[in-house]
């Protein structure tokens, strides 16, 4: 498939430049059509009837098993949620923690994570330390920046596997070697790399990784999901607690747990997106492998990092060509960003502003075009003159 025929299956994409999938990836055509068929289906079985009951296990399981297969896990690893903080959330409340327990996160996650380990330390008494790998972007080792911070009572370590706000991709597999040393568990924000890194999580080793369907599989918002290690599996105990990740015995009485990630799911949701979900991946594949498709969103990073590198008073935060589709971007001139953004809004170019560092975030895919990064270089130039 051409990408100019592939694009046309997003609607989103026909009359606006968008930068913006690290946020919220766009819905194509047949997800649309699926999510509302289902939706249809739903009504004209009755949407509590026996047949559609039986319709909501199978589809359930279908969408395990497509994001298992994405993630090259088992399906029964996975959970499905809500998004990536629901997923975080379950692995961060899960753990049986004892006051004085150490918590190890980057200076690089994400506010939702921040404030929920912040509660954690208060109602746990939880030390809480934080590793500085924003300083490991161009030079530095993430891994031994890590290693240096892990002490005796540190029990979990929660990073992003690629950084929201610079695009750093960090080398999961070795940073879960040096915790598991020393038996120190590891949470990934998997935010940002899910759709777009080629991901095995069983050779990775990692214990909990997070993730969600809206960004860079371009599916439904309201659809995530948590995989689950089967060694981390034992010792997370479910927080959120719901008919569907229980058993029951023919008079209703609770048993147990619902076998794997499946116990970590709760109640009623949006079954719909489910079939949404599997119509956004299987598109994507009909473009190409991922592999194929990482190396485009690598070519396409790279053509705006040096276009934007070309541009007098602009400075990217990467020294070398970006290593995913985050290209984060700063103006030297003292202008301020969010002025730059809104400008760009009203010219059809999407863009977001970065709190901290303080900079703008452009994100490409593999779909993203040479012209609209064109585009984007030259919005940006004439509108520093405006500012």
């Amino acid at each position: 498939m051409t990408k100019d025929t592939h694009r046309q299956q997003f609607p989103a994409l026909t009359n606006k430049a968008y930068f913006n999938y690290g946020g919220q990836g766009p819905l194509p055509e047949p997800a649309l059509e699926a999510i509302y068929e289902a939706y249809k289906r739903v009504q004209l079985g009755g949407p509590f009837s026996g047949e559609v009951g039986a319709w909501v296990v199978q589809e359930a399981m279908l969408t395990r098993r497509a994001i298992a297969s994405e993630l090259a896990v088992p399906a029964e690893t996975i959970a499905l949620t809500e998004d990536v903080t629901v997923g975080c959330n379950i692995a961060l409340w899960g753990i049986d923690w004892k006051a004085g327990d150490r918590l190890l996160l980057s200076d690089c996650e994400h506010p939702g994570i921040v404030a929920s380990v912040m509660e954690l330390q208060r109602r746990f008494n939880l030390e809480v330390a934080v590793c500085p790998l924003a300083a490991t972007l161009n030079e530095g080792d993430p891994v031994a920046a890590i290693a240096d911070c892990l002490q005796p009572n540190t029990r979990l370590l929660v990073i992003s596997h690629i950084l929201w706000n610079t695009g750093q991709v960090l080398p999961l597999t070795e940073i879960v070697n040096v915790c598991h040393e020393t038996k120190v568990k590891v949470l990934v924000d998997a935010a940002q790399s899910v759709g777009v890194l080629p991901l095995n999580l069983i050779e990775s080793g990692v214990d909990f990784y997070a993730f969600t369907g809206h960004k860079w599989w371009c599916g439904p918002e309201g659809l995530g999901g948590l995989y689950v290690s089967a060694a981390a599996l034992a010792d997370l105990h479910p927080v959120f607690i719901g008919w569907r990740g229980i058993v029951t015995d023919s008079h209703a009485k609770v048993i147990g747990w619902k076998a794997g990630a499946q116990r970590y799911e709760i109640a009623t949701s949006a079954y719909p997106l489910y079939s949404g979900l599997r119509s956004a991946i299987a598109l994507q594949h009909e473009w190409g492998t991922i592999q194929e498709r990482y190396a485009e969103i690598c070519r396409l990073s790279k053509y705006l990092w040096e276009r934007l590198s070309e541009l007098p008073d602009v400075e990217c935060l990467r020294k070398s060509a970006p290593e995913a589709g985050l290209v984060s971007f700063r103006l030297m001139n003292g202008k301020p960003h969010n002025q730059l953004v809104n400008l760009l809004e009203k010219q059809g170019i999407m863009v977001r502003t970065i709190l901290d560092p303080d900079c703008v975030r452009a994100c490409v895919h593999y779909f993203t075009t040479e012209a609209e990064i064109d585009r984007l270089v030259e919005g940006v130039l004439s509108q520093m003159e405006r500012i």
